[in-house]
Order: C-alpha cells, then structure tokens, then sequence
C-alpha cells in the first residue's frame, strides 16, 4: 500500500532572486533625492534574499532585495555612492539615531 509515502518535495536552486525594476527605481530615486548616501550589503539568510540598505546622511534609510552582493557593487559603482558590508562594518550610528528620533516622534 502506498497511502504513506512521502512525494519528493521540488528542490529550488540556491542563489538569489533578481531585484525587480520596481526595487531597482526605489533605490535610484532614494539615492538622487539625499545627501550623503551609502550603501550596506546585507547577506542573504534562510528567510530573506539579499538587500542593500541606503543610508543617507541624517540617517533616514531603505532597504530592498538586490541581484546578490555583486549586483549590490554594481548598483553602487554606477549611482557612485560608497559600499560597505554589513557583516564587516555592522550599522551606521546615524541610522540608529534616526530611529531612535522616529521612536520618539511616534510615540
């Protein structure tokens, strides 16, 4: 009787998803609207494809899915914006007290 056997699940190939042009316009009208902007590779996770996050100089920030660490260099490279890895540097200071001022201004 088979009413147990288990179907083999379809394996999806490791890698990430190519941000979309929607991401792509986002992060390019974040950069040409701010002063001051830097971009941080964040990896790709279990959960989440890789991103890069723009900080601006006031620490006001965003975050969208990018074509892996090489399309983040890539991105940066043709906005001229510096690129750093977060695993590497961790978060700008500015953008935790952006944060930390939004916090307070909500609540």
């Amino acid at each position: 009787m088979a009413w147990f056997r288990r179907r083999k699940k379809a394996v999806v190939p490791a890698g990430d998803r190519p941000a979309s042009r929607a991401d792509l316009e986002h992060l390019e009208q974040f950069v040409r609207t701010r002063r001051g902007v830097e971009a941080f590779i964040e990896p790709r996770t279990t959960v989440t494809e890789t991103t890069v996050m723009l900080v601006a100089h006031d620490g006001e920030w965003t975050r969208r899915r990018i074509d892996g660490p090489e399309g983040a260099r890539r991105f940066a490279h043709r906005m001229a914006i510096p690129i750093y890895d977060v695993r590497l540097v961790g978060y700008p200071q500015r953008m935790r007290d952006y944060n930390e001022r939004r916090k307070r201004m909500n609540g």
